[in-house]
This record gives C-alpha cells, sequence and structure tokens, in this order.
C-alpha cells in the first residue's frame, strides 16, 4: 500500500514539472539534415581550404565521420552534464568499454561484429548500473572524483595489463575476418561513415525522445534543485542512475563505431583526457541543448584532424617565430576557440542565433 501511494505521489509530483518547449521543425530539421549529409559520398566537389580532397574521397569521408561519431558521444555527455547536472570526469570509460569489449568480442569469443556490439553494450550497462550505485551515493566534487577514479583504474588497467588480453600500451588492432566485408577496406570508407551518421541520427532521437519524457523532466528538475526534488517525493536516486546507464550505453555504441573508423583500440580512449574533451566539446557546442552538443562534437572532431594537417602545410611560415610556433600547435588553437567562446558566447555555439537576434532554438 505504501509503494502504491509513493507511486502515485511520484507520478503526481513529476506532472507538476513543467515539460520543456519542443520545437516541431527540429525534427524536419535534423531530417534534411540527416539527407544532405547521407548524400555526401556521392558530391565530388571540393571546399577549398576545408577539406584536402573531394567531398567523396575517403580521406573527407573519415574525417566527417570521427565527428559525427564524436557528436554522438557528446551527446550521451550532454545528457548526463547538461540535463541531469551530473559532472563525470569518467565517461572515456564507457566510451572505452565500447571500444574494447567489441574487439574483444571478436577475438575472445569469435563473434561477428553485430553480436558483438551487443554484447559490449549490454556489458557496459552492468557496469555502470554497478559503478553508478557508488558513484551516485554522493554529489559535486565527490561524485566527479569517484568517476575519475573508475575510470583510471580501468585506464592502467588496459595500458599495463600483464596478460596482455588489452594489447597493453600498443593497443588492440581490429581483426577485419569478423567484420563485414562492407566495412573494410579504403574503398567501403563511405559504409563507416554511414554507420557514423547513423549512430548520431540514432542518439540525437533516442535523447530528444528521453528528455522530454518525465524522466527528463525530472532530470532538468534535479539539475536546478535536487533537495526541492527530493522534497516532492521523488527518488532523485533512480533517476540519476537512469541518466546514469543510459549515457553510458550511447557512449559505449560510439567507441563501438570508432573501433572500425581507427581500426583498433587503445588505452588513450580511456584517458581522463577523452573526458575533458568531451566537456570541451559540450561547453563548446552549448551545455544542455542536444544539436549544440552535436554540432561542438562535429567541430571538435574536424578540428582534431584538421588542424595538424594545416600545422604542416606551410601556412604559418609568414608569421613571425613567436606567433607561428604557437599556432603550429592544434591544442592552442582548440584552446583560444574554446576561451573566446567561453568569455563571448558563454552558450556555446547554440547560442549565437540568439545573439545574432534570430529567434531562439530548441533545446
Amino acid at each position: 500500500m505504501s509503494q502504491m501511494t509513493r507511486s502515485n505521489a511520484e507520478v503526481s509530483t513529476s506532472a507538476a514539472i513543467p515539460a520543456p518547449r519542443r520545437s516541431r521543425t527540429v525534427p524536419y530539421v535534423v531530417g534534411a539534415l540527416g539527407l544532405l549529409l547521407a548524400a555526401v559520398p556521392f558530391i565530388d566537389a571540393t571546399i577549398p581550404g576545408v577539406f584536402t580532397g573531394p567531398m567523396s574521397s575517403p580521406g573527407t569521408l573519415q574525417i566527417l565521420a570521427v565527428g559525427l561519431v564524436f557528436a554522438g558521444v557528446a551527446m550521451s555527455y550532454d545528457l548526463l552534464l547538461g540535463y541531469t547536472g551530473l559532472l563525470s570526469l569518467g565517461h572515456a570509460f564507457y566510451f572505452a568499454l565500447g571500444l574494447y569489449g567489441t574487439n574483444l568480442g571478436m577475438r575472445l569469443f569469435e563473434l561477428s561484429y553485430v553480436p558483438a556490439v551487443v554484447l559490449a553494450l549490454v556489458f557496459t550497462l552492468v557496469v555502470a548500473l554497478v559503478f553508478g550505485s557508488v558513484a551516485l551515493r554522493v554529489r559535486g566534487v565527490a561524485f566527479a572524483m569517484v568517476t575519475l577514479a573508475f575510470a583510471e583504474a580501468f585506464h592502467v588497467f588496459v595500458e599495463a595489463d600483464p596478460a596482455r588480453i588489452s594489447g597493453g600500451e600498443e593497443g588492440l588492432s581490429l581483426d577485419t575476418s569478423y567484420v563485414p566485408d562492407l566495412f573494410t577496406g579504403v574503398v567501403n570508407t563511405r559504409w563507416v561513415y554511414w554507420l557514423a551518421l547513423g549512430f548520431a541520427l540514432l542518439t540525437f532521437a533516442i535523447c530528444r525522445q528521453a528528455v522530454a519524457s518525465r524522466a527528463g523532466r525530472v532530470w532538468q528538475a534535479i539539475r536546478e534543485n535536487e533537495d526541492r526534488v527530493e522534497l516532492l517525493g521523488l527518488v532523485p536516486f533512480r533517476f540519476k542512475l537512469l541518466s546514469f546507464g543510459l549515457s553510458a550505453v550511447l557512449a559505449a555504441g560510439g567507441g563501438a563505431v570508432y573501433l572500425l573508423l581507427v581500426r583498433g583500440a587503445t588505452p588513450g580512449a580511456a584517458s581522463s583526457v577523452f573526458t575533458l574533451n568531451l566537456i570541451i566539446m559540450v561547453v563548446l557546442g552549448g551545455l544542455g541543448r542536444l544539436w549544440g552538443a552535436a554540432l561542438g562534437g562535429l567541430v571538435f572532431g574536424y578540428l582534431q584532424l584538421r588542424l595538424p594537417g594545416i600545422a604542416r602545410s606551410g601556412v604559418f611560415e609568414p608569421l613571425p617565430d613567436w606567433l607561428e610556433g604557437p599556432l603550429t600547435e592544434p591544442l592552442f588553437i582548440l584552446g583560444t576557440l574554446f576561451v573566446v567562446l567561453v568569455m563571448f558566447a558563454p552558450g556555446g555555439l547554440a547560442s549565437l542565433p540568439e545573439r545574432l537576434g534570430l529567434k531562439r532554438g530548441e533545446r
């Protein structure tokens, strides 16, 4: 009887939390953009200064595919940080579980790619629920430190694995004999690109539906004031664990796709540096806005892969030595861009339409 009363209280109180405004035009815009991106492998045009080859070339598709994977993983992290207000410093852990889990599923259990991905996602969900149950017992900085500890422990394990199951510092290469032929070889880069695009669109659809649901409204209430949510009769722990588990599984899905792009798994994917990169992506695009996080991930992925090539091209040679040196470092350019956006557009790239006087976008 008490459980039924509590359940009714939860329904009534969560219903009192106003639903976020949803624009009806967003699905159409995303759909149109998805069709445009899906057509990129058939476009032979070249964009000077943006890409080194035609849009349909394997090199360009590789850059765009990495950006799309980062877009999806950034949205999964925005679900946790932007909508639930949970600053996790170990989100790379779950991305790496998808990366290593899929690879090991094929190597150790001789599974084909799809069953290996499913196994990795199920394993990631179990791990996320177990570790989340521990980490979510605390809040704020303590929560961030606990998630960082779990991630760093995994990072150390895969990097110094005495059994060499994970490949150690050198990583674990991809055995293409378990991967469908569509996803192997340079000539099939377009299929990997379409897979990355599908992952990004599916992640957006799942996250958008989740944040608009009853649980999503509670997440946003927790972000604003967790104590008040508890006073309303809800149990914040359950909702935070749900957000934690969902974001972890989506991140692992990104790791499984990323495995095909980089042809292997390396310890760097589990490091705290990757989580910091995710924070940069989300803040760069716009915290608490899915399309902003996706844009931030896409831009970060593009810059991360293109800036080294631009630096080596000699375009900065005419500049003075004191300026040429820093500009040839990709991290310097990324850091400068991040600081400029934080100073002049705190809402990230997603806030630029508002600052330009255009209609407020969908969150």
